[in-house]
Order: C-alpha cells, then structure tokens, then sequence
C-alpha cells in the first residue's frame, strides 16, 4: 500500500482524485435527518445542533470542519452512537439507532463501527497484536488469519506486534489504532483528530494510510479535525457553524479548505 501527503501528490493520487470526481453518487452508510442536540434545560439550555441532515456515501472519506463550539464533534459522536439526539433520526447501515437501548447500541458499535481517537486509546498491559484483535475478542470471535496479516503488512507493524504501547513511538501507536479500527471491517469508520497528537511528518504517513484504506478498501470513513491538511485527503469537506451545516465542498486543496474555514469562522 502506498502513502500519500496531503501535500505534492504523486501522479497515480492525482487520477484516483479524478475518478473520484466522476464516480456517480454512492448510497449512504450513515444518514442523519433533522438531527438537533440540547445541552441542559431551560434558559441554561445550549443547542450543539440544530437540525442537522446529511448522507455519508459509501466507499468514500468525509471530513468534517469547523470552529470550535460548531457542533463537529457532537455530530461525528451521534453518527457514530456515542451520544443520542434530543431530536431526529440517524441510521447506520440501514439501523435506525436513533431507539437504541445501550445493550443494542454496543453490539451496533460492535459489529459496524470502527474508531480511531487523537490519544490512540490503546490498552497498556496489551501488545500490538493483541490490541489489534481486541474488538474481535470482545465480541466472541477470532480474526481472519489472512485479512490480520494482510492488515498488519498494510499499515507496517510486522515488526512491532510484540511490543506494547509505551515501547512504541505515537506514529506507531496510531497505527495500531488504525489496524484495531479496520480488524472487524466495519460499515464505516470514525476518526476524531486522528493526526492532532502527532508531528507533521507522521501525520502525512497516518493520512495516506487512512486515504489508502478507502481507496484499496473501499474503507467508508468520516474524520473530525481542525488541520486543513488533513482535509485535503478526504473525498468531501462538511463545515460547521453554530450547530448547521454551512458549506459542502467536494475533493479541494488545503487552500481552499482554510479559505472556506476563514470564512465560516467569521460568520
């Protein structure tokens, strides 16, 4: 698997970036309808979104953009089952999650969603491999021999499998959050900041890594950040203000992204 940057894309990122533009609409994994979230009661009450709808296609990477206190974080944690909307409906591979009991919406999480978190998230006294696994474990089943192989080869931690976290560098941890996200092949992937606690170098390496697993994998993946580097890998670009979402951009460069960012900031 090759790795991009965000930045001087070689020649064979530019034309999977022209196909991308062509590929005819892909039905949604994730859709939200009228989706409003209250924070507190009464005139205390704070209103973190205000009927928000959107589709998440298939196959492709969506990120998510906007100043803080917009709304981008409590959106990708309603997507993703995390929290639940004081009004509206969201579905996640055809499940209206929206009803869930919290038993239903674990085994939801379980069998259809991946994450990976700025702070990695791993389990210290787990190595490598272990932690890789761990979704599967929790769930009852064992990894596809075959596609953990193929998956540790991908994101480069042959090498690294007995190791625990603090014997790894944050690059290599993140890795492993990403190997662990991707294990169970989940309908879609969540990434909140996913390169925030990273260096610029290891960040353009985890950034191909996410791009490469929608464009090999066909990997379904919305990524939360703030770094319009970041969002210059992604298939689509959702801004954020005061709970709505304000501009939809397709495939732009990170100039474009901080130009439109400037310009929802100062709304």
């Amino acid at each position: 698997m090759s790795i991009h940057s965000p930045e001087g894309l070689p020649m064979q990122s530019i034309v999977v970036q022209a196909e991308r533009l062509e590929t005819p609409r892909r039905e949604a994994v994730v859709t939200a309808r009228d989706v409003v979230r209250h924070y507190g009661e009464g005139d205390a009450a704070v209103a973190a979104l205000r009927g928000v709808s959107v589709d998440i296609a298939a196959g492709r990477l969506t990120a998510v953009m906007g100043p803080s206190g917009s709304g981008k974080s409590t959106l990708m944690h309603i997507l993703a089952g995390l929290d639940k909307p004081t009004a509206g409906e969201v579905t996640v591979a055809g499940v209206d999650i929206s009803g869930l009991d919290d038993t239903e919406l674990t085994k939801l999480r379980r069998d259809h969603i991946g994450f990976i978190f700025q702070f990695f998230n791993l389990l210290p006294m787990l190595t490598a491999a272990e932690n890789i696994a761990l979704p599967l474990r929790l769930a009852g089943g064992k990894p596809d021999p075959v596609w953990l192989e193929e998956l540790i080869e991908t994101v480069g931690l042959t090498d690294r499998l007995t190791h625990r976290p603090s014997e790894l560098s944050g690059g290599q941890q993140q890795r492993v959050a990403v190997a662990r996200a991707l294990v169970s092949r989940p309908s879609v992937m969540f990434a909140d900041e996913p390169t925030g606690n990273l260096d610029s170098t290891t960040s353009g390496e985890i950034l191909g890594l996410l791009r490469d697993s929608v464009d090999a994998l066909g990997q379904t993946t919305v990524m939360v950040t703030h770094d319009a580097q970041a969002a210059a890998i992604a298939d689509r670009v959702l801004f954020l203000a005061d709970g709505d979402i304000v501009r939809d951009l397709g495939p732009s460069t990170a100039h474009e992204i901080l130009e439109t960012l400037e310009q929802v900031s100062c709304r």
